[in-house]
């Protein structure tokens, strides 16, 4: 496999919050712990404490987990003091969803590697957080194979890891592939969350990556004195609040927006933010539910199972029930997480080290074959399609196809024109002025005219380059944020060991990986 590699600023598709992150640059500093690069993790190592007895909790829920696992994976591992996880996470997106849900679980396998080549002494495991209670169906519920898009639809309601997933047998009649690995995972198990970690186990279960499902009564216990303190001290809101201001105020555009409030309420088919009233009784919104503070306190003491922390407090709660170093995550994911830092100093729980996961464009050999014979950089792929097309007819025309060398003659001859007319009579100014802008529209005029004759006497080039064009950026947009990996695994089951092979964790750029 051939790689090349883009700068991620060159590609025109990230904010500037998550470039700055990655380019260090000072002003950021003080919004994240340590920053991402192998040297830190040593200290970062020294600096994370977790006892015995979480691990313990932690190992017991994973046991539970994967009970219905065939060969599971060996937990005792993690009652090690000197193991600890690096992690990575996502909604359960059928089928996997887009690519960069593949390179996430890769760039978190591939650190877990590197980490344990660079410190020895140490254990790393992979874990993949599969946010089985988010509720946000649509956005888990498509994807796209070969171009087409797929979509579940249910009249099941609440935390998408609770649904049960046999629905989905609808949608394999409508897929000319025969995708065994899906029809095992969907429609022999009785919940979304265990679906996914049964096709994640066989897909990168060899790898050492565990899944982990923090919808669990045992380590909800571990974090509840976060959340009794939430719903108490309604302090994780302002604190946010605050660490928001200061980045708006760097001139950057924020992700997140805290709640008094950052826990949901969570039983079967039902997911609804809590909220404090003004008598201080709390409710549970779009529901009849309401309780006095000591009702909800109780509940939290007896049923922590049923309190889930939104985008605020899960980082946190990660960080509690886990011996985690570093988390990876997207270009949506590292700028959010700049936001929380106050929270963890706060619980004086430490901030994991925030790594970019890996991006890439994966070019078959058919594409691969024509961007070589078509000469395309990386650079010139990233480019507008209109602007690429241009430069593409320019470079390989025989043909001038700007008039600027007669240009720089006639507005020479229309300058001496204007200086004799304006000698005659000041006012004929403005007359030859205008003929002047209408000779320029002509001859651009004329430009364009050209350059369409040259496109068209390029068509066979212009049409692959349109074709390469379109084929990777589907809709406009990075082949990773649509296309699904299945794509590309169906014709080449060596596809993902390709890709665990070329990725480099510590490497933040583009990378092109052409066949």
């Amino acid at each position: 496999m051939d790689c090349q590699y883009l700068p991620l600023e060159s590609t025109g598709q990230f904010s500037p919050l998550f470039l700055d992150y990655i380019n260090k640059k000072d002003t950021l500093k003080p919004f994240y712990g340590r920053f991402p690069e192998l040297s830190a993790f040593g200290e970062q190592i020294k600096a994370k404490s977790f006892d015995q007895t979480k691990r313990q909790i932690l190992v017991d829920a994973l046991e539970k987990q994967y009970a219905q696992i065939g060969q599971k994976p060996d937990f005792s591992i993690l009652l090690n003091p000197n193991t600890f996880t690096v992690t990575t996470g996502h909604q359960l997106n059928i089928f996997t969803g887009p690519l960069y849900i593949i390179y996430k679980l890769i760039t978190t396998i591939n650190l877990a590697r590197r980490l344990k080549e660079a410190y020895p002494d140490y254990n790393f495991v992979p874990v993949y957080w599969m946010a089985t209670e988010d509720h946000d169906f649509a956005e888990i519920n498509h994807f796209t194979l070969f171009g087409k898009n797929y979509a579940w639809t249910t009249e099941q309601r609440g935390a998408v890891g609770r649904m049960n997933p046999q629905e989905l047998k609808t949608l394999f009649a409508q897929i000319p592939e025969k995708l065994t690995l899906f029809e095992e995972a969907y429609l022999k198990h009785d919940t979304l969350a265990d679906a996914a970690r049964y096709y994640v186990h066989e897909l990168f279960g060899a790898e050492g990556l565990i899944c982990l499902d923090a919808d669990d009564a045992s380590l909800k216990q571990v974090f509840a004195p976060v959340m009794r303190h939430e719903l108490v001290q309604h302090i994780s809101g302002e604190l946010v609040a605050k660490q928001t201001e200061l980045l708006e105020n760097l001139g950057y555009k924020t992700v997140i927006t805290p709640r008094d409030i950052n826990l949901f309420y969570l039983d079967d088919q039902l997911r609804e933010r809590i909220e404090q009233k003004e008598d201080g009784t709390y409710r549970v919104l779009h529901t009849k539910l309401t309780f006095t503070e000591a009702e909800l306190l109780a509940l939290l003491d007896e049923h922590p199972e049923r309190f889930s922390p939104n985008v605020v407090l899960r980082p946190l709660y990660q960080e509690t029930i886990l011996p985690n170093l570093a988390y990876i995550g997207g270009p949506s994911e590292v700028p959010y997480w700049l936001q929380l830092k106050p929270v963890f100093d706060h619980f004086d729980t430490t901030f994991p080290i925030l790594m970019p996961r890996n991006f890439a464009m994966y070019i078959p050999a058919v594409n691969a074959k024509r961007i070589r014979k078509l000469g395309l950089t990386p650079e010139e792929l990233f480019k507008d399609t209109l602007a690429l097309k241009h430069e593409f007819v320019e470079t390989h025309t025989r043909h001038i196809l700007k008039f600027d060398n007669e240009n720089k003659t006639v507005n020479k001859a229309l300058d001496n024109i204007l200086h004799k007319a304006q000698m005659v009579d000041p006012t004929l100014e403005k007359a030859v002025l205008a003929e002047t802008k209408r000779f320029a529209n002509a001859v651009a005029r004329l430009e364009k005219k050209m350059r369409r004759a040259e496109e068209h006497n390029q068509e066979v080039g212009v049409r692959q380059l349109l074709a390469v064009k379109n084929e990777l950026f589907p809709n406009g947009g990075l082949q990773e944020r649509s296309e699904n990996f299945l794509t590309f695994h169906i014709n080449d089951q060596t596809f993902i060991q390709q890709m665990l092979s070329v990725f480099d964790p510590f490497d933040y750029r583009m990378q092109l990986c052409l066949q």
